[in-house]
This record gives C-alpha cells, sequence and structure tokens, in this order.
C-alpha cells in the first residue's frame, strides 16, 4: 500500500524530509501502536509490516536521519514513528544503552486521565516527579486511583532501580556516541527487516 500525496508538493519538496513534506504516511494507528503479531489477524500484521517497511525506507534516505533517531533516543521522549524507530523500538535502545529520558506528558502533569483506564507505570512516576512534595494519598486523588495502586508503582521502581534487568547496561551518567546509537539501532532495529 503505496501513500502517495493528492496533489504535488511544492517546488524544492524534494530537499523536505518526507516526514514533514507527507506527515499522514507516518500518522497511522499501526505505527503508533505497533501490533503484536500473535494477537493480531495476518491481514492487519502484513498491513503493518507493509507500512513499517514504506516509512522505514523513506526515513533511511533522509539526511537528518541520525540526528533524528539520536534525539528521540538520547534527548526528547517522543510518541509515534521516529527515526526509522518505533516508540517499543526507541525503548529497547535505551535499556540497551543504559539512558533513561524522561517523557514530557503534559495530560499527566495536568492530572487529565481518560475515565476507566488503568494507570499505566509511568504515569505514577511522572506525577510523583511532578509533585514530590504531595503525599501519596494527594497522588493517588489526583490520578483518581487507589493508594495501593500508587505504592505499587512506586515500590516497582525502587526494585527496578535496585536490580538492573541482566539484559540491560547499567544507567549510564555520560552521554552515549552516536555510534552508540546506531550500533543498538542496527541490533533492534536491522536484525528485524
Amino acid at each position: 500500500m503505496q501513500v502517495t500525496p493528492s496533489t504535488p508538493g511544492p517546488p524544492g519538496d524534494e530537499d523536505v524530509p518526507t516526514c514533514a513534506a507527507h506527515p499522514e504516511m507516518y500518522l497511522h494507528e499501526l505505527l503508533d501502536n505497533p501490533p503484536v503479531q500473535s494477537k493480531v489477524a495476518k491481514a492487519i500484521w502484513a498491513e503493518y509490516r507493509e507500512r513499517l517497511e514504506e516509512v522505514r525506507n523513506a526515513c533511511a534516505k533522509c539526511p537528518l536521519f541520525v540526528d533524528c533517531l539520536y534525539r528521540a533516543v538520547v534527548q526528547v521522549d517522543v510518541s509515534g514513528y521516529v527515526g526509522c524507530t518505533t516508540a517499543r523500538e526507541r525503548r529497547r535502545i535505551r535499556r540497551m544503552l543504559g539512558v533513561s529520558v524522561q517523557s514530557e506528558d503534559f495530560d499527566t502533569i495536568a492530572g487529565v486521565r481518560a475515565e476507566g483506564k488503568p494507570i499505566d507505570h509511568q504515569t505514577v512516576l511522572a506525577t510523583r516527579s511532578a509533585f514530590p512534595a504531595d503525599s501519596l494519598e494527594s497522588i493517588a486523588e489526583r490520578l483518581g486511583c487507589s493508594l495501593s495502586t500508587v505504592k505499587r508503582h512506586l515500590r516497582r521502581a525502587r526494585e527496578a532501580d535496585a536490580a538492573p534487568s541482566p539484559r540491560a547496561k547499567p544507567k549510564r551518567d555520560d552521554v552515549p556516541t552516536v555510534d552508540d546509537v546506531l550500533d543498538c539501532f542496527d541490533a533492534v532495529v536491522e536484525a528485524d527487516r
């Protein structure tokens, strides 16, 4: 499924990264929330792989690819498909590098939560980080969840900090080099091609 613009772009469009010239290629539910192969129909998996291959090829040709990938892995936690990677692939690369990037989830900081949705781990940690002086009861009230949920997520974070995963490198104080990021990219993304 080739996604092409309905009208040709302006002159000089070829100098603009594909993601900026044709954002519709990247703004798709399957790229924002990649499916798990064993949990979706073959047709959906095939559509995902086709779309993924299309955007990967476009990203790989971009002169900004290396800078985009590096910033998305090391500096800013963005959502969606960026720098030839899905959010899940960037998390794997960060674990391999021992890098942690704070997400800027303004809804979470503001205390906004969709009704009926469970609180995820990062939401609890981000809220605690945004309101360090609040009691755990206040955090739970702010998130609209139980005190035990907040305690469980904070305990999980403490345990993760105390015992790093055997597959993950220890957290690092220095900033990884571009070559470090590209090596991990090859191990995670290129191995999937």
